[in-house]
């Protein structure tokens, strides 16, 4: 995906969501949590303009492109089982999300330029795609630098990782392992992906 560098709060105001986590983003969605622009309060979106809303959040959440999403979308769409919920589940077995899961990063691109940068390896082999889908057996660790664990220790001193039921984190080797596969209920962004799969299946 093009990496997003634009103004997060407007992406959070618009889509009246959580989608970047940085302070600012998050304080100026509490301070004025309508949309931006002049003309978009008391409009009613169309189911439409809902669905797409919806399938927006997505994009920004775990920073997939458009192309991207589908090939998601066409992967799932081969399985048995809700296709929305398969598409959610495909979305956290990504590198970069569970690294910022774990606690390794407080956002989500802070955690996707980590693993770009080479930071983290996976079963001792750097992966440096955040798009890697991860497995059960798995094991992320932080790239065998001291200077670069103790920058990611002074990170997770400073954050709060999520509790993960399908992932094991050892935050003082700095190594998590993956023992499962995520369920329905470790989907973290609250989104209507039946509107979704309705949207994409058009």
């Amino acid at each position: 995906m093009a990496r997003y560098t634009g103004p997060k709060a407007r992406i959070n105001r618009r889509l009246g969501a959580l989608i970047y986590e940085t302070s600012g983003a998050s304080k100026a969605l509490d301070r004025r949590p309508a949309p931006p622009g002049m003309h978009t309060r008391g409009r009613r979106p169309s189911n439409y303009g809902i669905a797409l809303m919806e399938k927006q959040k997505i994009k920004h959440y775990y920073g997939l492109g458009e192309r991207q999403l589908r090939r998601y979308f066409d992967a799932v769409s081969r399985r048995s089982g809700n296709t929305g919920e398969l598409l959610l589940l495909m979305c956290e077995s990504r590198l970069d999300n569970v690294v910022r899961r774990c606690g390794f990063a407080k956002t989500r691109p802070q955690a996707r330029q980590g693993v770009v940068h080479g930071h983290f390896f996976v079963n001792g082999t750097k992966v440096a795609k955040p798009n890697y889908l991860l497995r059960p057996g798995d094991i992320i660790e932080v790239r065998n630098r001291e200077k670069l664990k103790d920058v990611y220790r002074g990170v997770i001193a400073n954050s709060s990782p999520d509790a993960l039921d399908w992932v094991a984190f050892d935050s003082e080797n700095l190594k998590a392992t993956v023992q499962g596969l995520p369920g329905p209920s470790d989907i973290s962004l609250p989104v209507d992906a039946n509107a979704v799969v309705e949207f994409l299946s058009r």
